[in-house]
């Protein structure tokens, strides 16, 4: 038992517990005259450490002052984005309202320096980085007391030339995905992929071979003791099931991950916790961020307990994503930042991410001293080509990701997981687990024919339909009069509720045509499948205020009474 303790105590500490260091300051005393950078985060304390160490002693170094990073880290990519969002807003609506913004602006202006409290937004997914990159709107009041919409975008451009970019990343690419945006408004530092971290013990006891694909932790056997995270609260996770639907296909892909739901232990909102559990063998097998998968493996295998834990990128199917650094509009010091992300593509920087800690055999940089983390393995993969054309031999992880990528864009149904995923999942984790259950005691049984086993399949695998009252996307709109849309028009309406709202709001009798036919246009009932053609029309019912909410209750209503039909038919049997 006290092994298994000592474990968890270390597993703890690589994922992220707070250890006693410095890390405010870059690791060490910052001098009273240091310049200072402040950077909003996700990452865990071991790269901080060793990224604020070496940032301070490269610019000292290359620009001969001090220089030190202030880290915040108030959560995850998600809460990171909201803060940034909230505090964007709360700048520019002051700003508006003293007269001191113009609303009119485009929105790639670049606010002053000091406009907002960060520098830099480090770390995270190129599709959260991508996000600060496009315009945000935020409601505001002018002076004179003009209602206005301002337009702006939350990043600026790094700064570099094409022809240093082209240095530093040749092709703009990785598979499908980019390294940097085009624009600069976001550069990629180190790459990122998702597979299966898995015990080995475990799955023998199972009976069950080492995970080659996604589609392994469907195997009914794993029922139980498959730990996932709930993609509403982790984009990791959103962006590993989204590839899935895109290696694998709409229908395929969706049945792979019904069926993992349905071997799941649990769901959690810490994509961290899943590589733990299977460490410490309370679950089978989990996906996993390369870096956490193969940092348990290694400590694992450091404390005495051999190689029970693996990781696995799927062949055939691995989506590699950049890692990247943003410079935040607004910025309180814009041009240390640019340093910062600078120092980010440097030899010895890329160095930290997968270089032995303190190795003296590492190759020697331009300090004259060996490359490589001091105190901590970060186990990343870099994003420069020259770092895997040069040092691979030095890497921890024998892995190029150039090489296993996936050349599958992903679909960008990241919507879809989170709404239908959480609704027939994670809402009703244990009913799709047994409605799961009850499909293989039924296939296993003499009692019931293939057709019925296919029919319990059908209902287990099915989606509801819903009912769509954006008025551009019923099939009657574009038959409406000229009259009737502009009806529509003059009243600013959007949805079939609105209409219906007004109609009971006035409780008047119909005065002309345009009015019955736009009546008759809401009161109709357009019902669409959930299928890979309906998808933009469905996610776009979504984005009506309050519509998600509604949805989701009648999606998990659909998919509990299916999974109790299930259970009932094989209890009964």
């Amino acid at each position: 038992m006290s092994g298994r303790i000592i474990i968890t105590v270390l597993l703890g500490i690589i994922l992220g517990v707070p250890f006693a260091l410095t890390l405010g300051r870059g690791g060490d005393a910052a001098p009273a005259d240091a310049e200072r950078i402040i950077v909003i985060t996700p990452h865990v304390p071991q790269i901080r450490a060793e990224f604020g160490r070496a940032f301070s002693e490269w610019h000292l170094r290359e620009h001969g002052t001090p220089a030190v990073v202030d880290w915040r880290t108030p959560g995850g990519t998600s809460e990171i984005r909201k803060q940034l969002e909230a505090m964007f807003s709360s700048s520019i609506k002051n700003q508006v309202e003293r007269g001191l913004f113009d609303p009119d602006q485009p929105d790639d202006t670049i606010l002053p320096p000091g406009a907002i409290e960060y520098d830099l937004f480090f770390g995270g997914g190129s599709f959260d980085h991508g996000q600060t990159a496009r315009p945000m709107s935020i409601a505001a009041r002018t002076p004179d007391g003009r209602d206005v919409v301002v337009r702006i975008r939350q990043s600026a451009p790094a700064g570099f030339t094409q022809d240093e970019l082209d240095d530093l990343f040749g092709h703009n690419s990785i598979g499908p995905q980019q390294l940097y945006d085009p624009e600069q408004r976001w550069i990629g530092t180190a790459l990122s992929s998702f597979g299966i971290v898995f015990n080995r013990e475990v799955l023998a006891r199972l009976g069950l071979p080492e995970p080659t694909s996604f589609a392994s932790l469907t195997d009914p056997r794993l029922i139980g003791w498959v730990a996932l995270a709930d993609p509403r609260q982790s984009g990791s996770v959103t962006t590993t099931f989204d590839s899935i639907l895109g290696n694998e296909g709409w229908e395929r892909g969706w049945r792979i991950l019904r069926g993992m739901c349905g071997t799941t232990r649990y769901f959690t909102n810490s994509s961290t916790k899943p590589p733990i559990d299977v460490s410490m063998g309370e679950a089978a097998a989990g996906l996993a961020i390369d870096f956490y998968g193969r940092g348990q493996a290694q400590v694992i295998a450091d404390t005495g307990g051999g190689d029970r834990v693996g990781y696995t990128d799927p062949a055939g199917s691995v989506y590699v994503d950049a890692d990247p650094v943003s410079l935040l509009n607004g910025a309180p010091n814009p041009e240390l930042a640019k340093r910062f992300i600078r120092f980010t593509l440097t030899e010895e920087a890329q160095a930290l991410w997968q270089f032995r800690a303190s190795h003296t055999d590492n190759p020697v940089g331009p300090s004259g001293q060996p490359m490589g983390p001091r105190d901590h393995e970060l186990r990343r993969m870099p994003v420069r080509r020259m770092m895997y054309e040069r040092h691979m031999d030095y890497f921890i992880d024998q892995v190029d990701p150039f090489e296993i990528v996936s050349d599958v864009q992903n679909p960008g149904w990241r919507a879809g997981v989170q709404v239908m995923m959480g609704a027939f999942g994670v809402d009703l984790a244990d009913e799709c687990r047994n409605a799961y259950a009850a499909i293989d005691r039924a296939r296993r049984s003499a009692a019931f024919t293939a057709r019925e086993v296919a029919e319990l399949e059908a209902l287990f695998y099915a989606f509801p339909e819903t009912r769509i009252e954006a008025l551009t996307a019923l099939p009657g709109f574009a038959d409406l009069s000229a009259e009737a849309r502009s009806f529509i028009a003059e009243r600013e309406w959007r949805w079939t509720s609105e209409i219906r709202a007004w109609s009971r709001r006035t409780s008047a009798p119909v005065a002309g045509p345009a009015e019955a036919e736009v009546l008759a246009l809401a009161e109709s009932d357009h019902r669409l499948p959930f299928t890979q053609d309906t998808f933009d029309t469905i996610r776009n019912e979504w984005r009506q205020p309050g519509r998600e909410a509604r949805l989701r209750i009648e999606y998990t209503k659909f998919f509990r009474e299916n999974y109790r039909t299930i259970i009932r038919a094989v209890r009964d049997r």
